[in-house]
């Protein structure tokens, strides 16, 4: 904990997910919620089947859903994901005139009855 899936769209071309998830982790690891930096866990997704709307081209999306253990306060929650939304900002290179994406976070619950967790190494 926390989980961080990033879910795109190829149509956005190459975009430097490397950096986004740095800047997102750091982000993160920033905020008083996150007691070991260690614990952030990012991966990237590409969805290779997708609509946006009615449209059948020229649009996108990036949706990044960050899964962390229940008990957070609505503001604490709101803070994890503005913190994403402003680390995928932050290396977010222009997209092509003809394209509109959509960028989204949220923030979901895993249930602490029933996650286990251990360290190897």
């Amino acid at each position: 904990m926390p989980h961080i899936v990033v879910e795109y769209t190829p149509n956005l071309g190459a975009l430097p997910f490397d950096a986004m998830l740095a800047a997102v982790t750091r982000r993160l690891a920033a905020s008083p919620e996150i007691w070991d930096e260690a614990d952030l866990k990012a991966r990237v997704l590409r969805v290779e089947v997708f609509r946006v709307g009615l449209a059948d081209e020229g649009r996108g999306f990036i949706h990044v859903t960050l899964r962390i253990l229940a008990g957070r306060s609505p503001q604490a929650r709101k803070d994890l994901s503005q913190r994403v939304l402003a680390g995928m900002r932050e290396h977010m290179p222009p997209l092509p005139i003809a394209l509109t994406a959509h960028l989204s976070v949220e923030v979901v619950d895993m249930d602490r009855d029933s996650y286990s967790k251990v360290r190897l190494g």
